[in-house]
């Protein structure tokens, strides 16, 4: 058991520390006034961007680990290695979309049925079918342009 000279320190270093707290927070609560530019009389129209549509990203490609055989997708299917299938984090479900190993220009097609982690650079993850396809499959990652195909090729 601490003795009540112990607990009685803690106490008061606690009590300290907690009139501190408000000091060191000020501040972070003070908000700095900033003058606006007065708004001109003349307002232009403008008119709204049309939908940016991706033509390439140029990434990592991966192929899945054979561990993840039979289980599901987020599109609800399961996973089967020899299926022409692959996980993006960002391209819609169901999207088909062109894959270009950038070493040797092999292409396969392949559906995002799934999703993988958000990276710093474009990623996406096949599937062994499609990795032998474009002739990765020992190295395990490649340099690949993604090439989203619209609805009316797929």
């Amino acid at each position: 058991m601490a003795s009540p000279e112990r607990s009685g320190r803690t106490a008061r270093i606690c009590a300290f520390v907690l009139m501190l707290f408000p000091i060191h927070t000020l501040p972070l609560l003070a908000v700095e006034q900033v003058e606006k530019p007065a708004v001109e009389a003349s307002v232009e129209k403008v008119e709204p961007q049309q939908k940016s549509v991706v033509n390439k990203l140029v990434g990592i490609a991966s192929y899945y680990a054979s561990k993840f055989h039979g289980r599901r997708t987020t599109s609800g299917e399961r996973y089967h290695p020899e299926k022409m299938t692959a996980a993006h984090h960002s391209l819609p479900l169901g999207t088909r979309v062109r894959v270009r190993n950038l070493a040797n220009d092999k292409e396969v097609t392949v559906v995002i049925n799934d999703r993988c982690r958000k990276k710093s650079v474009p990623f996406i993850d096949l599937s062994r079918a499609a990795a032998r396809k474009l002739g990765f499959l020992g190295s395990g990652v490649t340099k690949v342009a993604i090439i989203p195909l619209p609805a009316e090729e797929s």
